[in-house]
């Protein structure tokens, strides 16, 4: 790798990262770092998918973003004329490549050790570094002497997007536990009956998250677990759903993008993990030094998990184990906890 003019107080930086939600929610703390590094002027651009647009567009540490529909070659010409001194790749891989290479621009990698992840799968051999995957993005921005500055991940919700109060249920009002109950795959995801007893036995307002690919599934927990339950599953778009994240008490969620943007409001997450691991660095991250309760739930020793570093629509084991053993009781007395705790300290601030 060449390094750039790291000395000149004026950089032009491209990141590029083509998807997904929840791994471009992790890069925010490398686009804050740079702008925020002392000795320069940093300008940077960021690279990713148009369906994305709407995740980095209000984020004030990107001062230009650039999408793609399909191909890369729809803006490499746009990319050459802006004549960056440094390229970071946080996405690696064969499209993210090609654009580095036909800039021809010192270029940082971030390391996706696929080796490591494949031991862990297969062998169940704990190879990765004791690393987040935060700390990781960061470390290809080494060369230009950026630094972690700690204060965790960072998600901007526009004016026009903030779910007004009066739009939820009167009782949601005075505040709710939020339950993101979908999952890319059906092995990230608590079976059905298990999200139903879970909220059955939380004892205050609960509003299930989701996507329209949710919404049937969302309608069948809330009219099986009481009318405490209330589904915005596909009623709101994504940077709705995140105002409704941070509108929340606490959240209880699986591995997802939601689960990161809930750690972008500091939320109390209880993470509940199935086949997938926290050991693949990519649990809730938080300033340090935060201390809000948040919890990791799963079912540790099972020879057969973690079976994936990303997930199967069905059990390759049929017992879905990692997800079955999973106690309800435990998560909703989780909630239950943080949200009492909270009621009890606000009121007294208030005397």
């Amino acid at each position: 790798m060449n390094t750039p003019h790291i000395q000149n107080q004026k950089l032009k930086v491209l990141v590029i990262r083509f998807s997904s939600i929840g791994d471009i929610v992790l890069c925010s703390p490398v686009l804050r770092c740079l702008k925020k590094m002392e000795d320069k002027n940093t300008e940077v651009h960021f690279l990713t998918r148009n369906s994305f647009r709407s995740f980095m567009q209000y984020n004030p540490h990107v001062d230009k973003l650039i999408t793609i529909e399909k191909k890369t070659r729809e803006v490499l010409p746009d990319l050459r004329s802006e004549n960056y001194d440094f390229v970071i790749d946080l996405h690696n891989n064969l499209r993210s490549r090609k654009v580095t290479f036909q800039l021809g621009k010192p270029c940082q990698r971030f390391y996706k050790l696929n080796i490591q992840k494949w031991l862990l799968t297969n062998f169940h051999q704990i190879k990765m570094p004791d690393l987040h995957i935060v700390d990781r993005y960061l470390d290809a921005a080494l060369p230009l002497g950026v630094t972690n500055d700690q204060q965790g991940l960072d998600f901007f919700i526009p004016d026009e997007e903030p779910v007004p109060w009066e739009v939820l249920p009167e009782r949601f009002r005075k505040g709710f536990t939020g339950f993101v109950i979908g999952g890319t795959y059906s092995t990230k995801r608590l079976p059905t009956t298990k999200i139903i007893e879970t909220c059955r036995q939380i004892n205050h307002p609960v509003l299930l998250l989701g996507g329209p690919e949710d919404a049937e599934t969302g309608i069948m927990i809330a009219q099986s677990a009481g009318d405490h339950v209330w589904s915005t599953c596909g009623k709101f778009s994504l940077l709705k759903s995140a105002d409704l994240v941070k509108k929340s008490r606490c959240i209880i969620t699986h591995d997802t993008g939601l689960m990161h943007i809930a750690a972008a409001f500091h939320k109390p997450v209880a993470s509940v993990w199935g086949n997938t691991v926290p050991e693949f660095g990519m649990y809730p991250y938080f300033p340090a030094g935060m201390n809000n309760g948040s919890k990791i739930f799963e079912i540790k020793n099972l020879s057969c998990r973690p079976c994936s570093k990303i997930g199967y629509d069905h059990c390759p084991k049929k017992h879905f184990n990692c997800m079955n053993k999973i106690n309800e009781k435990y998560l909703a007395e989780w909630a239950n906890r943080i949200f009492n705790n909270f009621h009890q300290t606000h009121l007294q601030k208030n005397h």
